[in-house]
């Protein structure tokens, strides 16, 4: 039986459909997965994991699938929904341990690992719907910041580790961030993926702009790790890309506006429907 999922939302009159972009998810993913593989221990969990099929080098499509479905199903399903995820991910997590050659010490349910990379799927939401859309105003910041919480809680995470408001939060992500380090075995690792070297000849061709917006979106500290290189020019012409796309995404219809979140959680509950795999 799943344990219930404590609900995070203090302000019931906030909807997260009203605030959020589904397309922001393929704008900023492989940025996020830098940011939350720079924790060491994330990292070679995921480089040293022996399920094989979760990894992106091996099935990309299924990988980008199950990644969004959690994104949907944290932030826009219901408890039951979120507790089923969790049981069906706690499924893959239960062998990501670290061996006797591992250089880091990591658990793939440590909530304290969980906590950093809820941060960075929350600071990534935030960074680029100010950039599509623009500031937000006090109150939504706020009441996103709660319910944000839903991104680790939806695993394991435990409500009180999340910073108790955007201060506190701008506090832990500040600090941390600057101990990030990323080494020669990770850093190939993600020029692989931003190089989209997991996919097929053909659509290797949106390397060099996948590049240019993953470079734009990650934390000045991390693309030095990288050994990225980011001019104020690159940076204005970012700038002006993100604010167009933003300015056309405001005028679509909320259905196309959530896409694909929305079908992402539509799958889940077909998958829950007919007793299929969920992750």
């Amino acid at each position: 039986m799943t344990a219930p999922l404590r609900a995070t939302t203090p302000d019931p009159d906030f909807d997260i459909e009203e605030f959020w972009s589904g397309v922001a998810a393929f704008l900023g993913g492989t940025a996020n997965v830098i940011m939350q593989l720079s924790l060491m221990p994330v990292a070679y969990g995921v480089l040293e994991s022996t399920v094989d099929s979760g990894k992106v080098t091996v099935h990309p499509w299924k990988r980008l699938r199950t990644t969004l479905t959690y994104l949907a199903v944290a932030l826009m399903g219901t408890e039951e929904e979120r507790a089923a995820y969790r049981e069906a991910v706690d499924t893959s997590h239960r062998t990501i341990r670290s061996g006797a050659e591992s250089p880091v010490q990591y658990n793939a349910f440590d909530p304290k690992l969980q906590l950093w990379v809820a941060a960075c799927l929350y600071w990534g939401v935030v960074d680029l719907e100010e950039r599509l859309h623009g500031p937000l105003d006090e109150a939504d910041a706020d009441a996103f910041y709660q319910y944000a919480a839903r991104l680790g809680t939806t695993l394991q995470m435990r409500r009180e580790l999340w910073p108790a408001d955007r201060t506190a939060f701008a506090e832990y992500w500040t600090a941390n961030l600057a101990t990030k380090t990323i080494d020669a075995r990770t850093r190939a690792y993600f020029n692989g993926l931003v190089d989209l070297r997991m996919v097929a000849p053909p659509l290797r061709v949106f390397a060099p702009v996948q590049r240019f917006i993953v470079t734009g979106l990650l934390p000045p500290h991390l693309r030095t790790e990288m050994g990225m290189r980011w001019t104020s020019r690159q940076d204005r012409a970012l700038g002006l890309l993100l604010r167009a796309v933003g300015a056309v995404h405001g005028r679509l219809p909320q259905r196309l506006r959530l896409f694909p979140m929305n079908f992402y959680l539509w799958d889940l509950r077909r998958r829950r429907r007919l007793g299929k795999p969920l992750v």
